[in-house]
């Protein structure tokens, strides 16, 4: 390991650079295209990234532009996976530099990726190249699959799943440190009401781009006068909630929610917006669906108004997020709700029960739902990477478990390994992400010695 670590840390100027640049690549999904389903960012990002790992002297391949993968040791003989993804969600609001600029400041690179997930993908890709340079013998593929979009409809794994071999066993490293062994059920519902004749005229209420992002600002414009901005500026100190009025040049009033941005898997780290507001519009007199939203959801994420709080031991809590909501007279209400299960509740019964909890006029769809996942804690390949973790940063090593979804989904047996130290600061979906260019080369040091011990002779 000390001759592997020369060379890694004779790497460092390398990578750093190769990051700068995937980072300067807005990678958000788009329209699709000929040849870019995805959109051409994404694409884009696919494209460089490949090309990187080809000049390294890998062998690469181009998924149909849905994925790509990098390939080294024993091809075709039981490939161990490093899945990590290329895409990201929008920039959003809040941020005090560019968020596709990579700038760097001592020891932080900040931009929109960072941490989820080109960061990672890249530690992933200088652990094989350093392996490489150091002429290690595998007894098995080592394969680094890069997806574009994960931060969607993962059309990407189920177009790879299809096309391609598929490997049983491997890691993500799009989460936290030690192991992440169990995923908490993903169920993202779709919901639609009619606009309200009565009560406080709301005439545009449009926030949020993504179903798994906590949004941090949220507006709404609302018929009123002066006397309704000084109510909501009293109510909002009574509430003690962030929500302000101003009367518009064309007379309505303009509501102005702040709340704290942050990814739907932890909203206990963040403050969602949307629910603020529905508070607020709720005091200020709104009927129909938005106050039913703001009785049963408001600024809760547990579930407890919908009726669906639960919690088992293994995987924690449920978490419930409002993303995006879209309500005005012509097209009724539009509104998601991203719910992270226990693995021991059932999708179907919460579902139903949140159903009754919301009531006549309201309907509910499935968008998305995914299981729970869960490896167990004794197998080789936790085993193996709690011990790569250990031995790399002197830290106990402990299985885990996330609300947050990974790639290790699609894999038989697959579990979260990294990139986030326990102490790092949470900002995955958020404004100012950013990475301890140290931590990054930390965690290619763990890599290359997790890719050792499952697929070195």
């Amino acid at each position: 390991m000390q001759e592997l670590n020369s060379i890694i840390d004779q790497l460092k100027d390398e990578m750093v650079d190769t990051l700068t640049k995937w980072i300067q690549i807005p990678s958000v999904k788009g329209d699709a295209e000929d040849g870019a389903p995805f959109g051409k960012e994404v694409k884009r990002s696919l494209d460089v990234a490949l090309s990187d790992a080809k000049a390294m002297g890998f062998d690469v391949r181009n998924i149909d532009n849905y994925a790509g993968d990098v390939r080294m040791g024993v091809i075709g003989e039981d490939p161990l996976a490093i899945l990590a993804h290329l895409d990201v969600v929008p920039a959003g609001d809040g941020w005090k530099v560019d968020p596709f600029g990579a700038v760097i400041d001592g020891d932080h690179m900040y931009g929109r990726g960072t941490t989820d997930d080109k960061g990672p993908a890249v530690a992933a890709l200088y652990a094989m190249y350093a392996l490489k340079k150091a002429g290690v013998k595998f007894k098995r593929e080592v394969r680094l699959i890069l997806g574009c979009d994960e931060e969607s409809g993962w059309e990407d794994m189920a177009y790879y799943t299809e096309h391609c071999d598929m490997p049983k066993t491997g890691f993500s490293p799009d989460a936290n440190y030690p192991v992440i062994n169990t995923e908490k059920g993903m169920l993202h519902l779709d919901v639609h009401a009619d606009y309200a004749q009565d009560g406080l005229v709301v005439k545009a209420f449009n926030v949020g781009e993504r179903c798994n992002v906590i949004p941090g600002i949220a507006t709404a414009i609302v018929a009123g006068d002066a006397a309704l901005c000084e109510k909501v500026n009293r109510l909002a100190s009574d509430m003690h909630i962030q929500v302000g009025a101003v009367i518009g040049e064309d007379g309505d009033i303009l509501l102005t929610s702040n709340g704290i941005p942050g990814h739907a898997a932890y909203p206990e780290s963040a403050k969602n917006a949307i629910g603020q507001l529905l508070i607020m519009l709720r005091a200020l007199g709104v009927s129909g669906a938005l106050k039913t939203l703001a009785d049963c959801v408001g600024m809760e994420y547990d579930g407890l108004g919908l009726g669906i709080r639960c919690s088992d031991e293994t995987s924690g809590k449920l978490t419930c997020n409002i993303g995006i909501i879209r309500y005005d007279a012509s097209n009724g209400l539009y509104a998601t709700l991203d719910i992270r299960y226990p693995i021991l509740a059932n999708h179907v019964a919460l579902k139903d029960t949140l159903v009754a909890a919301l009531g006549d006029g309201i309907k509910v769809t499935v968008d998305t739902q995914k299981d729970p996942h869960h490896v167990a804690p004794n197998s080789k390949l936790v085993t193996s990477l709690l011990e790569a973790y250990h031995e790399e940063t002197g830290r106990p090593s402990e299985c885990l478990a996330t609300g947050g979804g990974t790639y290790a989904r699609c894999l038989e047996e697959g579990v979260a390994f990294g990139s986030a130290f326990p102490e790092d600061e949470e900002l995955a979906h958020q404004a100012g992400e950013y990475l301890s260019i140290d931590g990054l080369m930390v965690n290619v040091r763990i890599f290359a010695r997790a890719i050792i011990k499952l697929a070195c002779e």
